[in-house]
């Protein structure tokens, strides 16, 4: 019997595994679209609603003193997380459906390096992307709001930190979805839970009365995560950095479960 010998230059490391990771999301057209739909919303939406509120304030006088003109200019986040999230679930359901994952996974056998390798490669595609979205929303956020005297620029308490802020609920919001993709396998189900766990909550948390809200709506992964896009402190919700934190472990809850899943059931 012959044994043939691998070479030490076929051996699968996490390095190699990540490289093959990024070659696919790069390869992929729906990376493209959703990445330049999310940019476009954070940046159009951003400038399109100071613009109007700079307009509003012209005709009706200054803001009061709880006007957060660097959220303002970020509110675009708050649609541009679906197309995020929803390429977050995509890379990961559409290898289950078009069966590369079992190809993936002959490869890599360990399972847990695909995981960690593709959670990397797209937390960091949408943070640098997001960031810069971020802060060209700023920008021109702001410029709209020059007109009215109300401008704020990054050196202006939190300005810096917020628009930092956004580029991370970005990141978290795709890691979330991969996390949901990689436990539920299907993506109308992953996508619907995302979303859920996104928008319904919220809706749902001001039905319960009020004894009770308080408690659990600052604690809501949408409503904890973007507090890291705030400068005016609202005391009945998380600071920043604890309220990304809280959305973050939302994200590690998923994908801890998606890598038990991983681990434990068939491809």
């Amino acid at each position: 019997m012959t044994t043939v010998a691998m070479s030490p230059d076929a051996r699968v490391t996490q390095g190699r595994v990540i490289l093959s990771e990024w070659i696919k999301l790069r390869s992929l057209r729906s990376t493209l679209f959703a990445l330049l739909a999310a940019v476009v919303l954070t940046v159009g939406l951003g400038v399109l609603i100071t613009g109007l509120r700079a307009n509003d304030f012209n005709q009706n006088g200054p803001p009061g003193p709880h006007f957060d003109a660097t959220l303002v200019s970020l509110r675009g986040i708050y649609l541009s997380q679906l197309p995020v999230g929803v390429l977050g679930v995509l890379v990961i359901t559409g290898e289950y459906a078009t069966g590369m994952i079992r190809a993936t996974l002959a490869a890599v056998p360990r399972r847990l390096p695909v995981l960690w390798a593709k959670a990397l490669v797209f937390a960091v595609v949408v943070f640098v992307v997001g960031g810069i979205a971020s802060l060209l929303a700023f920008v021109g956020g702001q410029a709209m709001l020059s007109g009215a005297g109300i401008h704020v620029g990054l050196g202006s308490p939190g300005a810096a930190r917020a628009v930092l802020g956004g580029a991370l609920y970005l990141t978290v919001v795709g890691l979330l979805g991969v996390g949901l993709g990689f436990l539920i396998r299907n993506t109308a189900g992953a996508i619907a839970t995302l979303f859920g766990l996104l928008l319904v909550l919220p809706a749902i948390a001001n039905a319960l009365p009020s004894s009770l809200y308080n408690d659990v709506f600052r604690y809501l992964p949408m409503i904890a995560g973007t507090q890291a896009m705030t400068t005016v402190r609202d005391p009945s919700l998380l600071t920043p950095w604890r309220g990304i934190g809280v959305f973050a472990l939302y994200a590690v809850v998923a994908i801890g479960a998606g890598a038990v899943g991983l681990q434990r059931r068939d491809a």
